[in-house]
């Protein structure tokens, strides 16, 4: 690919990356579900890292990471190297032990966001903020409700990739 061909490729990624970031923002918030609002972004970069490997895995969720990070108020920056290195994973994962495809895909985001409601528990239970009974309740809702979105957010990043991308999707 030359230098153009990879710049379209990445800013039509970008452009996917917006209705998801409309979702995630402006729209689920006016109608939580059990109580819980989704998070929908490290669905998009487990479905780019799945469908692009390792190495564009760990860009499009610094990327992610990034935009969460600046986008949503109370960050502290450890989410930009979370989604890096959780791109990085999936990516890795999916070239070598899974098969890029929806079920890749749900197992890696179903691994990604598993891991960040562990570690926001963690927080939460370390600052003494609330006992683990009612951060379960809050985590476990929150968690199924995130991964069903994953086939719309599949769905969207593998028509992405259909036209820029590879072709490694068969």
């Amino acid at each position: 690919m030359t230098r153009r061909d990879l710049i379209q490729k990445w800013a039509v990624y970008g452009l996917g990356l917006v209705p998801i970031w409309l979702l995630d923002a402006c729209i689920l918030p006016r109608y939580p579900l059990w109580g819980v609002v989704p998070m929908l972004l490290p669905l998009a970069a487990a479905a780019v890292a799945v469908l692009e490997g390792a190495s564009a895995g760990t860009g499009f969720g610094l990327a992610v990471g990034l935009l969460w990070e600046l986008a949503y108020p109370g960050g502290f920056g450890g989410l930009v190297l979370y989604m890096a290195l959780a791109g990085m994973a999936m990516g890795a994962v999916s070239q070598y032990a899974l098969s890029q495809s929806f079920l890749g895909c749900l197992i890696c985001a179903g691994g990604a966001l598993g891991l960040l409601e562990l570690l926001r528990m963690a927080r939460m239970l370390f600052i003494n903020a609330a006992g683990l009974s009612e951060l379960l309740q809050v985590a476990v809702p929150e968690f199924l409700w995130s991964l069903a979105w994953t086939p719309l957010v599949w769905l969207l990043f593998r028509a992405v990739y259909n036209r820029v991308g590879g072709t490694k999707l068969a």
